[in-house]
């Protein structure tokens, strides 16, 4: 099956706690906003739009020739942002719009067309997403790190902050967040580490906003469990290796600019 036609829309904020303006930090002479649209771009998109309630954004992103549409600010959710996007762009309700991190530069085009083509695949599932093995322990219990448990057909189970599967036997007498250093086995089922990409039905997007917010969404802190709550199946393409690093801190930015330029020396004369 080739890849199907589809609309990238990549949501930005300014406002983070943990790195304000983010979406502009400089990477390489462009803001990141830039560059993870640059990788979008080679990716078999149709279209790719930058959905963002800061002025701010949509003037750089204008400066270089990327397209943005300014949303309202109060959203609660980067979904709920999409789902603006995708009514004010017209898009038809099969359509499918795939929602890439505007803190991903270094997102590769391959794993964007494959989420596309992994919901194209499975039309009994609202949305698919991406995850890859775990081979650290560290991770496992890490509640920073999201972990998928899916069902015989790649369909999600359920999303967690915790260490699932768990290893009622391996793990016996292990205390729920072990220090980072615990010498802990892991299971031998892989325990899969959700990748936050995602490919949606335009449908299904503009809906999910009407979706009364589920309990387990609130306790967890992930906005994928509300499609789960309300009986809709999440398709979860699995990949051999983790992908490139996005940015969340000042420490991630520094090793994101670092491995820039060392893949722009490596393209290099």
């Amino acid at each position: 099956m080739s890849v199907p036609a589809f609309t990238v829309v990549i949501p930005a904020r300014l406002a983070s706690t943990r790195l304000p303006n983010k979406p502009l930090a400089d990477i390489g002479g462009h803001p990141m906003i830039v560059r993870v649209a640059e990788r979008a771009r080679a990716s078999s998109a149709q279209r790719t739009v930058v959905a963002t309630d800061a002025p701010e954004v949509a003037a750089a992103c204008a400066a270089h020739g990327v397209e943005a549409v300014l949303t309202r600010a109060d959203h609660p959710s980067g979904t709920d942002r999409l789902a603006e996007v995708a009514a004010r762009l017209g898009l038809p309700d099969d359509a499918i719009v795939v929602n890439v991190q505007g803190d991903e530069p270094l997102i590769e085009p391959t794993l964007i067309d494959e989420v596309a083509l992994h919901l194209a695949s499975h039309p009994d599932c609202a949305m698919a997403t991406a995850a890859h093995p775990l081979a650290e322990a560290a991770d496992v219990f890490n509640p920073n790190v999201v972990k998928v448990v899916c069902d015989q057909a790649g369909r999600a189970l359920y999303f967690s902050r915790a260490p699932i599967p768990w290893a009622r036997d391996a793990w016996a007498g292990v205390p729920a967040a072990p220090a980072a250093s615990a010498q802990v086995a892991l299971p031998a089922m892989p325990v899969l580490r959700h990748v936050g990409i995602y490919a949606y039905r335009a449908g299904f997007l503009r809906r999910f906003p009407t979706l009364a917010i589920s309990p387990v969404e609130l306790v967890e802190a992930l906005e994928q469990l509300r499609a789960m709550w309300h009986g809709e199946r999440i398709g979860v393409m699995v990949t051999a290796a983790a992908p490139a690093p996005g940015v969340d801190t000042p420490a991630d930015l520094e090793r994101v600019r670092a491995l820039w330029a060392e893949g722009m020396a490596q393209d290099g004369p």
